[in-house]
């Protein structure tokens, strides 16, 4: 595939780097265009203005610190129907989010553009998306208090990308690019329910910055049924 990528951040290059490598052809657009060639050189890509990323290809990625997303589509025009991922955060002071009670960042992306947005790769940092084999330490693995064999191996899965979109085309394609990396895509539900995803995810944001592992929050399916 050919995909734009808005931004030469971390997240720019984590995600970018990774689908250079898979085989996609990357063209690479910043704020700064000395920044954005420098990335270009690093992760193997092309760079290229702005409005030239945010219409390359088949898709193109949200790079971008939530605050600055709407200015950046606004000045490259118009982006109706074009297929934009968006893995921004709109965290504020306090991990709350700076959207408020209203519709969450993926949502007002849309409504500001007309673009089919599918809400991904949000949930983790950039050091995650790096990372090769993209594996983390099943839920089983971990600490319950209860005495385990010394010689018992953690096993590991791949990583799960939730995604939020209302465009089966555009779902399908980001869950593509998902696996390309070597994660497991899953569709989570409409737009809509991308709120819930930023909501979770400044949540999570919060206990790791606090040193807590969420993943002890949550018992496997097992343990739920009656």
């Amino acid at each position: 595939m050919r995909i734009g990528i808005l931004g030469t951040g971390d997240m720019a290059e984590a995600l970018g780097g990774q689908w250079a490598r898979a085989g996609h052809e990357i063209l690479v657009g910043g704020r700064a265009p000395e920044r954005a060639g420098a990335l270009a050189g690093r992760i193997g890509a092309r760079a290229g203005s702005l409005a030239e990323v945010a219409r390359f290809g088949d898709a193109a990625l949200l790079a971008l610190p939530y605050d600055a997303v709407l200015d950046v589509l606004d000045a490259v025009g118009e982006l109706r129907g074009r297929i934009l991922i968006d893995c921004t955060n709109a965290i504020g002071p306090g991990f709350t989010l700076t959207t408020g009670e209203g519709p969450g960042a993926a949502r007002r992306i849309a409504a500001a553009t007309g673009a089919r947005v599918v809400k991904a790769f949000n949930h983790v940092t950039p050091a995650v998306w790096s990372r090769t084999p993209p594996v983390v330490a099943a839920a089983a693995d971990l600490p319950t208090g209860r005495p385990t064999s010394p010689s018992a191996a953690p096993s590991a899965a791949p990583l799960t990308v939730p995604l939020c979109g209302d465009d089966e085309r555009a779902l399908a394609l980001v869950a593509t690019l998902a696996e390309d990396m070597g994660y497991a895509p899953l569709v989570t539900g409409p737009l809509a329910r991308a709120d819930l995803l930023e909501a979770t995810t400044a949540f999570l944001i919060g206990l790791w910055h606090s040193g807590h592992d969420p993943r002890t929050l949550l018992p496997p399916p097992s343990a739920l049924g009656g």
